[in-house]
């Protein structure tokens, strides 16, 4: 079975975040047929839905975490090498992310993270095999 991974955020400005993300490699913008969320995909398998805060705070029948005070989730993502972690990382940044610091080495293990424009935690890692 195939499955596909839908990761929903909110944000404040559609546009914005979505020019984030395909700064990073995410790829498209369609946006929802009522202009309160849109869809970016970084694979056919994970797609990255943005929703507006209220659209998203009514979905979900609960308030939006305050990303500058708590983590609700964090987003990791695998890549195929260091060498790619690196990259998607410093295109973050470069896009107005913020870097979490050097990356992390365990050998087997490496990771990197930001936080994109509204405060989401993501990290990129890289499994040695």
């Amino acid at each position: 079975m195939a499955i596909t991974t839908f990761i929903n955020l909110p944000v404040r400005d559609l546009a914005t975040s979505a020019e984030f993300f395909r700064s990073i490699g995410f790829t498209g913008a369609q946006p929802s047929p009522d202009r309160t969320s849109i869809m970016v995909s970084l694979n056919e398998a994970t797609q990255l839905i943005l929703h507006i805060d209220s659209a998203f705070a009514e979905y979900t029948k609960v308030g939006i975490t305050d990303t500058e005070a708590s983590r609700e989730v964090i987003v990791g993502l695998a890549a195929g090498s260091r060498e790619e972690v690196d990259d998607l990382v410093d295109r973050a940044v470069a896009a107005g992310g913020n870097a979490l610091g050097p990356g992390q080495d365990t050998g087997r293990l490496y990771m990197r993270g930001f936080r994109d424009l509204d405060g989401h935690q993501w990290s990129f890692v890289h499994l040695a095999g």
